[in-house]
């Protein structure tokens, strides 16, 4: 594998830092995206029992809040009513709104960069082997009169140099496929938990409106 990289030449170290990060990533992203962390499945029927007979109070909320992400939405949601009591609901759907935009924000963290360098890698790659061709051809064509070929070429040594400046193609999509794989899968994950933090949401709202009246 050394040798390979050796032989690819010093565009492929790009590649290898894109590699790495894409790594780094991948494994934060599967880390971060998990259901406990994100949107425990009995978090909101568990908010809206323990906030039955009223709001809770500030240690309570406040250990809903670092729950999970889906926890800061309905802890935004009980700090308003407890700082407002006659808190309209268009307030309420306002506040969790807002809380709701953020942790889409925090989901979304780096997927950004994973669709970069999936585009970014087989760019790459061609310009590692674009850059092997030239110098090449360039090299083939200053060895006049010791090759086999018209013109002095060594169609061995050609083959061999072509080969070599494939590679950087080679990796750059070996980069770039999983990075688009994952980044897509992400992203559909965080849609779906977004989906599912809207309705809850709306089910937390009505929750909140019947706290007021009390």
């Amino acid at each position: 594998m050394f040798s390979i990289i050796q032989a690819a030449g010093w565009p492929i170290w790009p590649l290898i830092f894109c590699s790495v990060i894409a790594l780094a990533l991948v494994i934060e992203r599967f880390v971060s995206l998990k259901a406990a962390k994100v949107l425990p499945p009995k978090l909101l029927d568990e908010a809206i029992m323990v906030s039955r007979n009223g709001v809770p109070n500030p240690d309570v909320v406040t250990q809903l809040e670092q729950n999970s992400v889906f926890g800061e939405v309905l802890a935004s949601g009980f700090r308003t009513l407890n700082s407002n009591p006659r808190a309209t609901e268009d307030d309420l759907r306002s506040s969790l709104e807002g809380a709701g935009r953020l942790a889409g924000s925090r989901l979304q963290r780096y997927l950004g960069a994973l669709a970069t360098i999936a585009s970014a890698a087989p760019l790459l790659g061609l310009l590692g082997t674009v850059i092997g061709m030239i110098e090449i051809f360039g090299s083939q064509g200053g060895d006049a009169g010791m090759g086999t070929m018209p013109g002095g070429g060594n169609p061995t040594q050609l083959a061999h140099g072509i080969s070599i400046a494939l590679y950087n193609t080679a990796f750059g999509l070996m980069v770039a496929i999983p990075a688009l794989i994952f980044w897509r899968y992400f992203r559909a994950r965080v849609d779906d938990y977004l989906l599912t933090m809207e309705v809850a949401t709306e089910r937390f709202v009505r929750h909140l409106v019947t706290l007021r009246n009390k």
